[in-house]
């Protein structure tokens, strides 16, 4: 927790105090909208996902702990369960009117905000696609480390998991999307006109996204 973190008094302080959780909410939308933005390609259904994420922090503010990492990393840990809730629940009709309710708490201009983020954050969504192929727990370490440019201890907090435990998972991760990647680095040079695959799983496997 950076000087400035510890005067506010962090999480717990802001969601008892409706001015201090308006700072850090601007504070932290743009992290938040980013990290939203690599996985989703709807501004709407970013907007809910945004505004989610900020009503889970009322919530989950209590386990907010310094000394594991930054507010930034310990709100990833909440985007992405929200992230992986609103995948699973995708499909069903009655979540539809929550999601309307959420983007309420945006205003117009911020959803033009989201839609430029969107297309800024195209690369990282193609990254994303070439990890869908991992088992879960390698998939959600290697996601933050190459997607959002967390360090391995901060992406450790994030998950909860130990940082050991984090780098046998991201050695793992990388090892099996190298041997994906062989074929794409090996692959020859296409003629003019022809589309270029896309080099993001050669970058990610060798640790250079």
């Amino acid at each position: 927790m950076d000087g400035a973190e510890r005067l506010r008094g962090g999480p717990a302080a802001a969601v008892r105090d409706p001015r201090l959780f308006e700072e850090f909410y601007r504070r932290h939308v743009d992290a938040v909208m980013r990290f939203v933005a690599r996985r989703v390609d709807d501004p709407h259904t970013a907007a809910d996902l945004t505004a989610e994420i900020f009503l889970a922090v009322l919530d989950s503010a209590h386990t907010y702990r310094p000394r594991l990492g930054s507010e930034t990393v310990w709100l990833y840990g909440i985007a992405r369960n929200v992230v992986s809730s609103e995948r699973r629940r995708a499909a069903r009709e009655a979540e539809r009117d929550l999601r309307v309710s959420g983007r309420r708490l945006l205003e117009a201009d911020d959803i033009a905000r989201i839609e430029d983020k969107l297309d800024a954050e195209s690369p990282g969504r193609r990254v994303l696609a070439a990890l869908k192929r991992l088992p879960e727990g390698e998939r959600a370490v290697m996601e933050l480390i190459a997607v959002d440019q967390l360090t391995v201890t901060e992406a450790a907090a994030a998950l909860g998991i130990r940082q050991v435990t984090a780098r046998v998972r991201l050695h793992r991760a990388r090892k099996a999307l190298r041997a994906e990647a062989e074929p794409v680095a090996a692959a020859p040079t296409p003629s003019r006109g022809t589309e270029l695959p896309d080099a993001s799983l050669v970058y990610v496997a060798r640790g250079e996204a």
